[in-house]
């Protein structure tokens, strides 16, 4: 399956969300048919199709588009990709960044892959924890290398807008796995995504 970057909205969808929105907001007590309200519930039904484009991308085809051969076996790291994700269980946003390293076996692959695998996951109904599993997974399975780690640091407004409502909150995931469950890799990684350069 071809990768190919795409923007559009599919017309059926637009226009049951559009109808499922309009009502929403009835519901919650506006009137929809109120001159700031009138285009609402399409801008946010296409903005809720594009925040979840990732259900329609695919990781594996991403890394492949720009395998590379290379006799390289020293660490990779891309740090501070920003990421932005829907919690799944009240749909309000998570964001923060991912940093993601792996030890290339044999593979590499281009570095703007990396940060476009972080999306294909995050732009979906998500939990942190298993975000950060599916972005080591993919590099795993695609380029096998010798070793992949990856941390997510975000915030969450379902934590700081309702609930609990603890503004300065930050959640921290991991996810290693062959070399990188050595001690000595996982610290170098870990000093790397902590260092800035000027």
């Amino acid at each position: 399956m071809a990768y190919k970057k795409t923007e559009q909205f599919d017309e059926k969808s637009t226009q049951a969300l559009t109808k499922s929105y309009k009502e929403a907001i009835s519901w919650l007590g506006e009137d929809p048919e109120r001159e700031g309200l009138l285009k609402t519930p399409e801008r946010v039904a296409k903005a809720m199709q594009y925040m979840t484009q990732g259900y329609q991308l695919d990781a594996h085809a991403i890394l492949n588009s720009a395998k590379f051969h290379e006799d390289v076996s020293e660490m990779i790291v891309v740090k501070d990709i920003e990421l932005y994700s829907m919690c799944e269980h009240h749909m309000l946003p998570f964001f923060g960044k991912a940093h993601v390293a792996y030890i290339p076996n044999g593979w590499i692959t281009g570095l703007s892959k990396v940060a476009r695998v972080v999306d294909v996951f995050s732009r979906r109904l998500q939990v942190q924890e298993r975000l950060t599993m599916q972005i080591r997974d993919a590099i795993k399975d695609t380029l096998n290398p010798l070793g992949v780690a990856v941390v997510v640091e975000a915030q969450h407004l379902c934590m700081m807008m309702r609930g609990v409502q603890k503004q300065n909150s930050v959640t921290t995931t991991s996810a290693f796995d062959g070399e990188f469950h050595k001690n000595s890799t996982r610290s170098e990684f870990m000093r790397l995504i902590g260092t800035r350069l000027s």
